[in-house]
């Protein structure tokens, strides 16, 4: 049975959204409270976390950005705010998806199940790439022999630059902000600022793209981030 934790501070809203994950054949956890809710999901044990955004403590940013640090998870978040700039927000902060209340509990259940089943086809091929190689078009990585190559010919790239790809290439299709890929490559205490993960992707792009300028992997989300594009 899938695990799902629900953080939200409206109980009725909770309440429903529990109601509703249960009947679908889910276990379902509810907490009130973005402190104490990020406590109990960084435990481990879920499968999925359902996530407001407008909470007491820390908000649904703020849970969702460190939760991404540790974990590798669906993250659906929840909110009453209409505005483009959180969706992006949230997005780019590693949110999977995002609803805006008031909304279908039956379409709320659909998506969890279609993320949990995105994310274990996802982990498979994740465990098969470091088992052995990965191609998407022209480009094969080899992660554990850290050789990339492009069109059969080997691209040469940095320690740093090898890890981003890396990181982009294991969550295809996923946005990452500027801040979030310095938090995962560089470390929090590192020197410097997020200009340099600019940097490091004009670099790859200039790599491994045919046309730098029109990029075929690595895409630009303006305004939220990048993502490595698999379609």
């Amino acid at each position: 049975m899938k695990k799902i934790l629900i953080i939200e501070d409206d109980e009725l809203i909770a309440e429903l959204e529990r109601d509703y994950l249960e009947a679908s054949g889910f276990e379902v956890e509810i907490d009130l409270n973005g402190d104490s809710g990020l406590k109990q999901i960084m435990a481990g044990g879920y499968d999925a976390l359902i996530l407001d955004v407008m909470l007491p403590g820390k908000n649904g940013f703020d849970v969702c950005r460190e939760v991404r640090k540790e974990l590798n998870l669906p993250v659906i978040m929840i909110t009453a705010r209409k505005e483009d700039v959180d969706k992006i927000r949230g997005l780019g902060l590693g949110a999977d998806d995002y609803m805006v209340k008031p909304f279908s509990p039956a379409e709320m259940v659909a998506r969890v199940k279609s993320h949990i089943q995105i994310h274990e086809r996802l982990l498979g091929e994740k465990v098969e790439m470091e088992n052995q190689s990965v191609t998407i078009r022209d480009l094969t990585i080899f992660p554990k022999e850290r050789r990339v190559y492009l069109a059969g010919t080997e691209v040469t790239l940095t320690n740093k630059e090898f890890e981003l790809l890396l990181l982009l290439i294991e969550n295809p299709n996923i946005v990452f902000s500027k801040d979030t890929l310095f938090d995962r490559i560089w470390g929090m205490d590192a020197a410097g600022n997020t200009a340099t993960v600019t940097v490091h992707i004009n670099r790859l792009r200039e790599k491994i793209e045919k046309d730098p300028a029109s990029p075929r992997f690595i895409e630009t989300v303006w305004g939220a981030g990048y993502r490595f594009k698999v379609n």
